[in-house]
């Protein structure tokens, strides 16, 4: 049973993660959105690029959540794992938001395969 709870615990960490990484990045955008009158892609990834620390930050960002999208989908299929859509539809809000969002969901999944195995 303490596999079981350390696991609820996680997810529990995971979902908290997923939505601070939905809502901190919507005001952000927010914020761009009233700053600039609209949401303007290409202003939106030229101001992502503006200077050296920015470029840093945007390309971590890049090769990050290229990397972890690669293993979402191949650990999804592995674990065959349901509604996965649900992860890919959500990078219309932010990485922030589907990585731990499938973490959470990985988490919940691996909890009904140990309890399976029981």
């Amino acid at each position: 049973m303490k596999i079981f709870s350390s696991r609820y615990f996680l997810s529990f960490v995971y979902l908290l993660l997923a939505i601070a990484g939905a809502v901190l990045p919507t005001l952000a955008n927010i914020d761009y959105v009233n700053l600039y009158g609209s949401f303007d892609i290409k202003n939106f990834i030229e101001l992502a690029n503006i200077n050296p620390a920015a470029q840093s930050l945007s390309r971590d960002l890049f090769v990050g959540a290229a990397a972890i999208t690669i293993w979402i989908i191949n650990e999804s299929k592995r674990l065959k794992m349901k509604n996965m859509w649900i992860i890919y539809s959500s990078f219309l809000i932010a990485f922030a938001f589907a990585a731990p969002l499938f973490l959470f969901f990985r988490e919940r999944h691996m909890i009904e395969i140990e309890k399976s195995e029981i």
